[in-house]
């Protein structure tokens, strides 16, 4: 069994539930699960148009949805960090000792071929295990 296990959310795929259940049998009732979503800032000219306080609402907003998808779950500990999700999900597993992530993933596309989604990536990229949970 694991003793560390990583769960990267996006918040608005519907997959969370699935991929904690996963990480607490993976981890054998002992493990420290953490759940983390990565706030991806504004990019190029949008965060042009966009002032710091929206940046803060969105954040803010980010915060509250994670801290609901994880009501009921004593177990698990929230995490909410800036960054571009991909690398952010791979260096934070790689910087605090994870010994497994557990992530989500679609069916791979034409387009996951030539740019990688999220998930692909981890799996190339973590130091430790990676267990990918396709939805149906």
């Amino acid at each position: 069994m694991y003793k560390k296990i990583l769960v990267p959310m996006a918040l608005d795929h519907g997959i969370s539930p699935q991929t904690l259940e996963i990480a607490r049998a993976l981890g054998g009732g002992s493990a420290e699960i953490v759940a983390l979503h990565v706030y991806e800032m504004p990019q190029g000219s949008v965060s042009v148009y966009l002032d710091k306080d929206a940046v803060a609402e969105g954040f803010a907003r980010a915060r509250e949805v994670l801290m609901e998808k994880l009501k009921g779950l004593p177990d698990v500990k929230p995490e909410l960090v800036k960054g571009h999700t991909a690398r952010t999900i791979i260096d934070y597993a790689n910087d605090h000792g994870f010994d497994c992530v557990v992530i989500g993933s679609h069916r791979p596309g034409l387009t996951d071929y030539f740019l990688g989604s999220t998930a692909s990536r981890v799996v190339r990229h973590a130091k430790c295990a990676v267990h990918v949970h396709r939805r149906a």
